[in-house]
């Protein structure tokens, strides 16, 4: 269902690895039918059943670009429905800078999606055929003059040359380009110049005929042809020469190189069926050893006799890992043991964070050791941190690893740095410059690793910074950055969102970090802030501009303070707490409630939540909750809530897993 569009669907088709969108819209008499291009026939459908029935079938539809996307209608926005801020949280300095509670949250996307009839996705940029133009042209009008000219005898024809003499035109300029970048490198090698490069970059005058335009761009192809076999063989012997000659190397900074991982142990029994049970006796107790670095397992089995039996399986002979959904400790292992032919092993861990914890090993093995140019898999790591206006300490690098009160990761797998780290934080008092260097210092002592920055946005003292790993940076494209206030009439006030977005390779991001309303009865308010983001963040391909934000991404995290909370007595919810009972405080939580009513996240994704409620600890404590604040109009009451929350939303038949949320 379309949030900004009533009545409207978004159909998300999956073609050529690459994820299409497309509106489906109701008439006059209730039909839906698929909004297309001028010109192409209206296919008008009773139900959405029907609809989608008909386009799955083959041959019924074309991907190609949306055209005329349908304006969303938009209601003028209520006068005294903004926010207005009440003094519970602190308003930052002014003016404003340009530019405590923590969880965080790592996930996994999987690469590329995939990617409908009339879709509203990127549409191709089709940059205008030459050759195909002027030969039209030419078989319209000049192709005539030829053939007469035939008939008369010509033993040429002038028209054609004309037409492909003008038609390579522009690879005339791009093989000098070639041929002078060449020219540089050659120099090096050999300290000489090519004669017949030099005269041909020297000539000023192009020849004047058609002929003589194509026998000049046929020498300049031939001298590359040669340049090209020649340079390779110049290089060689230049670098022969001067390993020969055995000169002292200059010194080297030295770099410091990403930390390597330890060989990991698992202990394990082998799950078998009863028959098996009878014939090997009791079960068996093996040892799985993870190299990472060595891109090995090895099965280590321990017999009766202390005699140890051992197997070894290199990375490309592990097939496939299927997680048991019925027992949560048990995992399948697939390997090859001969050609085309497998064996599967299942085995029970202690846990199931030690099951999840061997998987993400052997993923991570798999892309290390992997022939293909680019990762199929990427692991994100994001936190959110309200930090109340108070410097953050020195040292920030415990919440980079998840370890909170919740879903976290195994030992093992804490320290293992991510692709991307996107930090938001609400209330961060401290210059951009400032955190970002204090966030970048933090992750090269957690992994010895030097992150780009990619992306900072501000507003006021809502933040959100995008790291990566220095192999990814030149994956990312076309990063965009946006933000938008939800104070009084849109302008004023202490709230809003920023925002980032980028290509990671053929898979788009979008990241959302707010401040909502904030008060307890004030949870309509906090849904037209929502609403508000939704409406006028400017984030992602702006061909996308007429859809709302949660359809122009492959995957869009939102997170930050959303200020949510819990209707329930102050003294019912510290009961539940101290009891770590959370599931009856999670099903009167404003957030869950405004979800099930379809008006806000519709169709976001949330980690089940296992942490106690994060607002509103006494400083320093996980223990205390400050829940009453004296105010001018007397005593507060802040019920402990989950206001600081992460959610997704990620196309169909994408692979995301989230592997920590606390």
């Amino acid at each position: 269902d379309s949030e900004s569009v009533a009545g409207a669907f978004a159909l998300c088709v999956l073609y050529q690895k690459h994820v299409h969108t497309y509106r489906i819209l109701p008439d006059g008499e209730d039909f839906l039918a698929v909004q297309t291009s001028q010109g192409v026939p209206v296919r008008r459908f009773q139900t959405l059943g029907e609809l989608i029935g008909l386009y799955a079938q083959p041959n019924q539809g074309l991907v190609c670009a949306l055209l005329l996307p349908v304006e969303r209608e938009r209601e003028p926005d209520p006068p005294d429905d903004r926010d207005v801020s009440d003094g519970e949280d602190e308003k930052p300095p002014l003016p404003p800078r340009s530019g405590s509670t923590s969880m965080s949250a790592s996930v996994g996307p999987g690469s590329p999606p995939a990617a409908s009839e009339t879709p509203t996705t990127a549409a191709a940029e089709s940059a205008p055929n030459g050759l195909s133009t002027v030969s039209h042209e030419y078989l319209k009008g000049s192709y005539g003059l030829d053939l007469e000219a035939v008939r008369g005898g010509a033993s040429n024809l002038p028209h054609l040359t004309r037409t492909l003499a003008t038609s390579c035109r522009r690879l005339h300029s791009e093989v000098d380009k070639v041929l002078s970048g060449l020219e540089i490198l050659s120099k090096v090698f050999d300290q000489q110049s090519s004669p017949m490069v030099t005269r041909l970059l020297q000539q000023q005058n192009p020849p004047q005929t058609g002929e003589q335009e194509l026998e000049s761009l046929v020498l300049k192809l031939s001298v590359l042809k040669d340049f090209l076999s020649g340079i390779q063989k110049k290089a060689l012997k230049a670098l022969q020469d001067m390993s020969s000659t055995a000169l002292p190397a200059p010194l080297q900074p030295s770099i410091r190189k990403a930390k390597t991982i330890p060989v990991q142990a698992f202990e394990v029994k082998l799950d078998v069926t009863l028959g098996d049970l009878t014939k090997i006796g009791k079960s068996q107790k093996f040892t799985l050893s993870v190299d990472v670095e060595g891109g090995r397992l090895v099965l280590l089995r321990r017999q009766r006799d202390s005699q140890e039996d051992w197997t070894t399986f290199t990375h490309d002979r592990i097939r496939q890992l299927i997680k048991s959904q019925r027992v949560q400790n048990k995992l399948g292992v697939v390997f090859e043991k001969e050609k085309d032919r497998t064996q599967r092993k299942d085995f029970i861990f202690v846990s199931a964070r030690k099951r999840e914890a061997f998987c993400q090993l052997l993923q991570l093995m798999k892309n290390k050791h992997s022939k293909q140019d680019e990762p199929d898999m990427i692991s994100v790591f994001i936190g959110t941190w309200n930090m109340g206006s108070v410097p953050p300490p020195k040292n920030v690098t415990s919440w980079f690893t998840s370890k909170g009160l919740g879903k976290t990761l195994d030992e093992v797998t804490v320290t293992i740095p991510h692709d991307i780290y996107v930090f938001g934080t609400q209330e961060n008092s401290v210059g951009d410059r400032e955190w970002l260097d204090l966030l970048r210092g933090g992750l090269k002592e957690l992994t010895d690793l030097d992150y780009r920055p990619i992306a900072m946005q501000s507003l006021w003292n809502i933040k959100v910074a995008v790291l990566v790993k220095p192999e990814h940076e030149n994956r990312i494209s076309h990063v965009s950055t946006s933000s938008v206030k939800t104070g009084i009439a849109n302008t004023l006030g202490n709230k809003g969102a920023v925002g980032v977005s980028f290509m990671f390779n053929g898979t788009s991001f979008g990241f959302v970090n707010c401040h909502l309303t904030s008060g307890n009865e004030k949870t309509a308010r906090r849904n037209q802030n929502y609403l508000d983001i939704l409406r006028l963040l400017s984030l992602g391909d702006r061909q996308l501009s007429a859809f709302d934000i949660s359809l122009r991404f492959t995957h869009l995290f939102w997170f930050g303070d959303l200020n949510y909370r819990l209707d329930m007595d102050i003294q019912e919810i510290l009961n539940y707490i101290s009891r770590r009972e959370f599931e009856p405080l999670l099903r009167v939580d404003q957030l869950n409630l405004e979800r099930e009513k379809h008006k806000v996240f519709l169709r976001f994704s949330e980690e089940e939540i296992s942490f106690p409620p994060t607002y509103r600890y006494e400083r320093g404590s996980r223990d205390t909750y400050a829940w009453h604040k004296q105010k001018p109009t007397g005593v507060r009451t802040n019920v402990p809530s989950w206001c600081d929350r992460i959610l997704w939303k990620s196309y169909p038949e994408t692979h995301i897993i989230c592997n920590s949320y606390g």
